[in-house]
């Protein structure tokens, strides 16, 4: 299962950190990413987690999802265009469990999860 997420632009980062009150300025402003040594700002890690999250809610309702964990691995690049999948590695009394992940089109592994959902896909 797949989802794949329309190129991340500064407005996207802007409109998130407003709906999200996250206003990090790692997220935003170019200045201040480049003081760090960084290229370019990055987007929130909590953005892409919130993608992922529709995958899960694209496959099932959202009642039926028990849990839903996830690790940060890499930051994900302004311009990006991240990819997230689903993949089923068991099913067992009653519970479906997934493997999460969120990619970026170079291959850049952002965010690796977990996913348990009552009955199955």
């Amino acid at each position: 299962m797949k989802l794949e997420i329309p190129t991340i632009t500064r407005t996207t980062l802007a409109l998130y950190a407003g709906a999200s009150g996250d206003h990090n300025p790692m997220h935003i402003d170019l200045d201040v990413a480049r003081s760090a040594g960084l290229p370019d700002v990055f987007a929130h890690g909590m953005l892409s987690m919130a993608y992922l999250g529709r995958l899960l809610t694209d496959l099932v309702d959202q009642g039926r999802i028990r849990t839903y964990a996830v690790r940060f691995t890499a930051v994900t690049p302004v311009h990006a265009k991240p990819v997230c999948t689903a993949v089923v590695t068991k099913v067992e009394n009653g519970l479906t469990y997934l493997d999460l992940t969120v990619t970026t089109e170079e291959g850049t592994q952002t965010l690796t999860g977990q996913a348990i959902i009552e009955g199955e896909l």
